[in-house]
């Protein structure tokens, strides 16, 4: 809707110049007393153009007045920003880069999205960090437009927001599993392995839901505020075993070798991640949406990951 929206302001400005320029030669051709030839021949022409610019704006006003002006999308629309929540302490989808000069810029697969997103919507982009659990408390008030950090798709999500259609949709042998401390993997190979265990997770995320749904009610949960906090707890001995997202887990082993993946895998359908919206802002949804497929058909998400990976990889980043 967005896109086609600022094709149709785009058409209608085209249209309005050229309008112009061309009206004003064929009055100089008819000031300078052209043949009656050639005056009879550009009446048409003239005819077309006026007709092309009148559907042209025929088609912008529609698409207009297609957009509540009450809207997210509208007020987004009128500010030229698009207001993104992340918690960039999740590489390779979100983290920190310090430049030379000292200042942060916010990075990963999803960042590259935003900012594609952002483009494609003809808005600029403005991240807004916060802690992953503060997002999507953002998005319901208001606060920011949309929260992009690595939201995997759940019911209650889907219920309580509004949810974009998947990205970053994983195969089969990926998905979400836990990290404990090297040597150990072999040893969690089903659920009832965990009895008993420490078990963490990041808070408010898909992965402690999985905790509490699949693993055993004798587990000891806790919830952490970064998943690096429940990587030094387990290297610490504090905890038994830590719950993430597969690409998530690979970086945080590039980064600390002394922890590993469990043989253990949850049981999540529709593993892929989502942005969160508020609930009801159709319009918005459907214009990220429109943005999104292409994302998804172009496999071009594929290429940020793997450029977000090498670049953590080279700050050392977990």
């Amino acid at each position: 809707m967005k896109k086609q929206f600022l094709a149709a302001m785009a058409a209608l400005t085209m249209a309005t110049l050229v309008g112009c320029s061309g009206g004003a030669k064929e009055t100089t051709a008819a000031t300078t007393a052209a043949p009656a030839t050639e005056a009879t021949t550009a009446a048409p022409a003239t005819e077309a153009a006026t007709t092309a610019a009148e559907a042209t704006e025929v088609q912008t006003t529609e698409a207009a007045d297609a957009i509540d002006p009450d809207s997210r999308l509208a007020k987004v629309l009128e500010s030229g920003k698009l207001m993104v929540g992340t918690s960039p302490d999740f590489a390779p989808m979100e983290f920190k880069d310090v430049t030379k000069t000292g200042d942060e810029m916010y990075v990963g697969s999803d960042m590259e999205m935003a900012r594609y997103i952002a483009e494609a919507m003809g808005l600029e982009l403005e991240i807004k960090p916060m802690e992953f659990s503060a997002i999507q408390q953002a998005v319901n008030s208001g606060t920011i437009d949309c929260g992009i950090s690595g939201f995997a798709y759940t019911a209650e999500r889907a219920e309580n927001y509004g949810t974009s259609i998947l990205y970053n949709i994983v195969s089969e042998d990926e998905g979400h599993t836990l990290l404990v401390k090297k040597g150990e993997g072999a040893n969690f190979d089903e659920a009832s392995d965990f009895s008993g265990m420490k078990v963490l997770a990041q808070n408010a995320s898909l992965q402690q839901s999985l905790v509490m749904e699949q693993l055993p009610a004798d587990i000891s949960f806790q919830p952490v505020t970064t998943v690096t906090d429940g990587v030094l707890m387990i290297i610490n001995d504090k905890a038994d075993a830590l719950a993430v997202s597969h690409d998530n887990g690979e970086m945080l082993m590039a980064a600390y070798p002394e922890i590993e993946f469990t043989t253990f895998k949850f049981d999540h359908s529709d593993d892929g991640n989502i942005i969160l919206m508020k609930k009801g802002e159709d319009e918005l949804i459907n214009a990220i949406n429109e943005v999104l497929a292409e994302i998804n058909e172009s496999g071009i998400y594929e290429t940020w990951t793997e450029e977000a990976q090498a670049l953590a990889e080279s700050l050392g980043i977990e």
